[in-house]
Parts: structure tokens; sequence; C-alpha cells
């Protein structure tokens, strides 16, 4: 029977002292493979802070083991193409615990199980680099659309009608991935466009392609543009009229010194005029300069001759796996709120 690595300390893996043969290292190597995280929004603060706890000391004590394999010459294997191949699963091993910016391309499986109908999407993220921050889904994507089943028997209810949902227009801007537009329209059965840069849109609309056929089956459908905040030129035709959207969905909309402002201006020129349209708009709380940045954000949206105002808003908490912390996953507080028309 093969041994499993999986369930044992570190100190039991073939170690470089040992001199363990080509089969054995690679054996232990592709066990060590991790899955990138997803993240459930139903865990007890105390069980996410205990399960942080176990990961990043066995994570530690793995990339030790890892960094052994990686420096150490392997002289007692004389091929050097088996030599070249351990160094790389080693390497491979190693960029899965570096947090997602050190890690390649992956692509996630999100499931959306405690509902009527579950189903599953898939999501591909490239490799991070630049600004490319698109590219990575954020927890504050899969916390917001966690919440898009609740909101069709409270807040969304006068528009998520069943006899309504056929001519709803709803728009996500900044999409990025893609995961929360794509999960709206297979939740609440209603076409989605989804938006974002033109660097971001080849990713997103492969993502778009990837679930179309899980999305129809569920009843939604899903279109996407180029819309670039602040911008009058390079955008999609689809958004060129304005005020067409009676849904806005936006996650993780606020985390430059300019968004603030852009934002708001964006929802307004895309945002129906109608008294019972919505924004949807969550954003992590991730230091004291976010918290500055949503102030700024809520006062803009409401400064205007046709002002938004927050109808409701509220605290969550979710898990992300970006930052400083060596763990792969941490808690993030994201504060999100309803916004529409105050009209007078």
């Amino acid at each position: 029977m093969a041994k499993t690595y999986r369930d044992i300390s570190p100190e039991d893996f073939p170690q470089v002292w040992q001199r363990p043969s080509f089969e054995d290292f690679l054996a232990c190597l592709k066990q060590l493979h991790i899955e990138p995280s997803i993240w459930c929004s139903g865990e007890p603060r105390k069980t996410l802070q205990e399960n942080r706890e176990n990961t990043a000391r066995s994570r530690r004590e793995v990339i030790s083991y890892l960094g052994s394999i990686v420096s150490n010459a392997l002289q007692w294997i004389k091929d050097d193409d088996q030599k070249e191949a351990i160094w790389e699963e080693a390497s491979r091993c190693l960029s899965q615990r570096c947090g997602r910016a050190g890690m390649s391309e992956i692509t996630r499986r999100w499931p959306f199980q405690n509902r009527q109908v579950p189903f599953e999407l898939i999501v591909r993220e490239p490799s991070i680099t630049g600004d490319s921050l698109g590219h990575k889904t954020w927890g504050s994507s899969f916390l917001m659309a966690q919440l898009l089943d609740s909101l069709i028997s409270g807040s969304l209810a006068h528009l998520l009608t069943p006899g309504r949902r056929e001519s709803l227009k709803i728009l996500e801007l900044g999409s990025g991935t893609g995961l929360l537009g794509i999960a709206a329209a297979a939740m609440w059965q209603a076409e989605v466009v989804l938006s974002d840069l033109p660097n971001i849109m080849p990713n997103l609309d492969y993502n778009i392609e990837q679930n179309r056929a899980a999305v129809e089956q569920l009843g939604g459908n899903l279109s996407s543009g180029v819309l670039v905040w602040g911008s009058e030129s390079g955008n999609d035709a689809k958004f060129s009229h304005g005020n067409r959207f009676n849904i806005i969905l936006v996650a993780d909309g606020v985390y430059d010194d300019n968004h603030p402002d852009l934002l708001p201006s964006a929802i307004r020129e895309q945002l129906s005029d109608d008294s019972d349209s919505r924004a949807i708009v969550m954003v992590p709380i991730r230091d004291e300069a976010t918290k500055r940045l949503i102030e700024q954000f809520r006062s803009s949206m409401g400064d205007s001759a046709l002002p938004l105002a927050v109808f409701e808003e509220h605290i969550l908490t979710g898990q992300d796996d970006w930052g400083d912390d060596d763990d792969e996953s941490q808690a993030v507080e994201c504060w999100w709120a309803i916004f529409g028309r105050q009209l007078a």
C-alpha cells in the first residue's frame, strides 16, 4: 500500500540525509500539492482562528522541508532529469504556499450548496503581475455571492419577482474573474452584464464561457463589455446610453484613492433613474485606510443632484488569501450596503 504523507508530520517525510530514492521523493512531493482555497462564511470566528494557527504551523514545517530539497544537490541521484523533476515538484509545492501573489495560474471550483438547486462555478485566475489585481478572485466576491439568494425574498424582492426577472437589466462593475456576476445570473435566473478594464476582459470572457452552460441551465444569461470608470472612450457600446440597469453589483471596488469618486460616478451613470433601482456594494475593511475610503465613498454617493442614499448597511466576516500574514487564508471583515435613488 502506498504511503500517505498528507496526515503525518514533515519529520516523517523522506529526508535528504536519508538519501531517499527518486520514486520515494516524487511520491511524497506529489501528495504535498495543495488545492487553491475557497472560503465559507458560516464558520465561527474561533474556529477560523484555530484553523489558521494549525495551518500556519504545518505550513512553516512543510516549507522548511521543501527548502531543504530545493537547496540540496541530490548527489546520490545520478539521473539529471530525475533531479530536475524533484526540484521542479518541490518548487511548485513551495509556490503554492507563498500566498496568492506568489502562485502561477490556478483554477478554483466554487460550490453553492445550501440552496434548493446546488451548483458549482469554475473560475480561472491567471498569475498576478503588475496591475492585474482583477485576475484574483477576492474573498468579498464569494461572500457577496452567498448573499444573493437571501436578497430574492429580502431587500430586492420588489425587483426579483418571477414575472419581472426576464426584463431586468443587471450590471456588475469591476467583475474581475467574474465569480459574483456569474453567480448572480445563475441564482437570480436573469441576464447579467459583467464589465471590467480591457486587460482583464480576456480572462473574464474565458470564465463566462466556461460557466455559460451551467448558468443557462439554471435559467440565467451572461454578457460582458469593457467599462472604464471615468472614461468616455473605449467603452462597450452597451454602456453608451446610460441609466439602463435596475441592479448594479460591486465587490471590492474601493481600494485606491480615486475609487471613492470614480465608482459613484460609474454607478450614477449606469443605474436606472427609477426609484426602485438598487446598487449593492461590498468592500473589505482591510485597514484604517480602507475605512477612510469607505467613508469617502459613502459621502460621494450622496453628493450629487440625484443622490444615492444608503437604504441598509451591514458588516460580515469572510476569508481571503491576500495580505502580509503567512497563512493561506485569513479572516476579513466586509462592509456592504444597498443604495437607492433618493428622490424628492
